[in-house]
């Protein structure tokens, strides 16, 4: 069962303000920036619903995205100080990452699967 609201607001509430960022960051123009963000928003509010019964069902989903996150800021926050990480380092540690969590997932429901036979 799906938790309750509050926790896909808080969701919609985080890509919404993400996107504001990306939108006034990318571009001057005021209404690719509300195009942008309205976008965002319908997105995030269709998306999730099946975003968070995912993340229940995958909490260690959750895990990988905040490492995601924290390698990015911390990529970023490098580079501010001008040191170059490159790109493609970040880009293969997490695609690693991701295919490590993915070949888990599968091996949990295997074995979920064996268990209620």
């Amino acid at each position: 069962m799906v938790r309750d609201q509050p926790d896909t607001l808080v969701l919609d509430l985080v890509f919404s303000i993400d996107s504001i960022v990306t939108a006034v960051g990318m571009t001057e123009h005021i209404p690719i920036m509300f195009v942008a963000m309205v976008g965002a928003v319908a997105v995030m509010m269709f998306a999730a619903g099946p975003l968070s019964r995912f993340i229940e069902r995958n909490p260690t989903v959750v895990m990988l995205a905040l490492g995601f996150l924290l390698v990015i800021g911390m990529t970023l926050v490098a580079e501010g100080f001008g040191s170059y990480v490159p790109k493609g380092y970040i880009y293969a540690a997490m695609a690693f990452s991701a295919l490590v969590e993915g070949l888990n997932m599968l091996s949990r429901r295997a074995k979920k699967k064996r268990a209620l036979e």
